[in-house]
């Protein structure tokens, strides 16, 4: 956007250190951080009255009813584009209390799509619920930098199977867990988790790797192969894929659930399976893991797919269209 010569200003509800108490702070932190947010926001509407155009990536906040977006929209008058990739007008599995689900506000979603001018959905199942709210809805996948996402440029002396990302998401895996130890017992592989909390997973061989900005390219370099189960439900259907994305681009084989957009990202057979039954897991994993020139052709097929449907380069014109008046 800078290179079209565009002014482009980006502002959070949270501080970089906000964000580290949101994970790692007590409770009393948290809530102090979150109520820093909020005046944070009451900052930045001072800067939208000099904006052509408001871009907002899922809320502006993270608790209660869509003020700021209507105050942008009705009173401000300005076109706001609305950027979401999840279901989050539904409850999320992974919250269980009833309190926070009810701050949470998810029925402001609907009405940020009818506000908005355009709505950008990272799939179609996504899109096909804005429709309901706008008629101006493009989808726009999840991407990846694939000049900075490379595939390793030297060969393990052991096998790992991989998976990455954050601790709300390991619940995916764990029915996996007893398949994963037989196998790392069976042919003596490795297991490594990259996210931001150890799950400690009874695996043999199990390693964990605290996800960090600086490591995430050479830590997903280690993998040979990377899966990314999930459920098959109404959640999981509005996933783009991240993973599996990630995995393509590093030039490894992606083992997933046909799950939404899964079915697109990974090319059964070609740049790696979809698994359904455990048995699939097993017997897809085993055939991988016995066949190293199966992984690299697959992770080479996987890598020319992602460059050429989920990467930066593939989709930018796309993405800079939405901002055309």
């Amino acid at each position: 956007m800078k290179e079209k010569g565009w002014q482009v200003d980006t502002h959070s509800f949270l501080s970089m250190n906000g964000w580290k108490i949101i994970y790692k702070g007590s409770a009393i932190s948290r809530l102090v951080s979150i109520l820093g947010g909020f005046f944070r926001r009451i900052a930045h509407l001072l800067k939208v009255p000099s904006s052509d155009i408001i871009f907002i990536h899922r809320e502006l906040t993270p608790a209660g009813p869509p003020i700021f977006e209507w105050i942008i929209a009705k009173i401000l008058r300005k076109k706001i584009i609305y950027d979401f990739d999840d279901a989050i007008w539904l409850p999320d599995p992974n919250e269980t209390n009833p309190l926070i689900r009810l701050v949470k506000w998810k029925s402001k979603v609907k009405k940020i799509c009818q506000w908005s001018w355009k709505v950008s959905a990272g799939n179609e199942y996504l899109a096909d619920f804005a429709r309901k709210f706008s008629d101006q809805v493009e989808v726009i996948p999840t991407v990846v930098d694939t000049n900075y996402h490379l595939p390793a440029n030297e060969e393990h002396p052991d096998i790992t199977i991989g998976w990455t990302g954050s601790h709300s998401t390991l619940q995916y895996l764990i029915p996996l867990v007893p398949t994963l130890d037989e196998l790392c017992k069976k042919q003596k592989v490795k297991f490594a988790v990259i996210a931001n909390k150890n799950p400690e997973l009874p695996i043999t061989g199990f390693e964990f790797i605290t996800w960090t900005q600086s490591s995430e390219v050479s830590d997903l370099q280690k993998f040979d192969i990377g899966i990314m189960p999930l459920t098959d439900d109404i959640w999981s259907k509005g996933k783009c894929g991240f993973k599996a994305i990630q995995y393509g681009a590093s030039g490894i084989p992606a083992l997933v659930s046909p799950v939404g957009v899964n079915t697109e990202v990974v090319k059964d057979g070609l740049t790696g399976f979809l698994c359904t039954k455990t048995e699939d897991w097993k017997t897809r994993l085993e055939e991988l893991i016995l066949d190293e020139s199966k992984r690299q052709k697959m992770g080479s097929a996987g890598r020319k797919h992602i460059e050429a449907n989920y990467s930066i380069n593939a989709i930018r014109e796309k993405f800079l269209s939405l901002f055309e008046i």
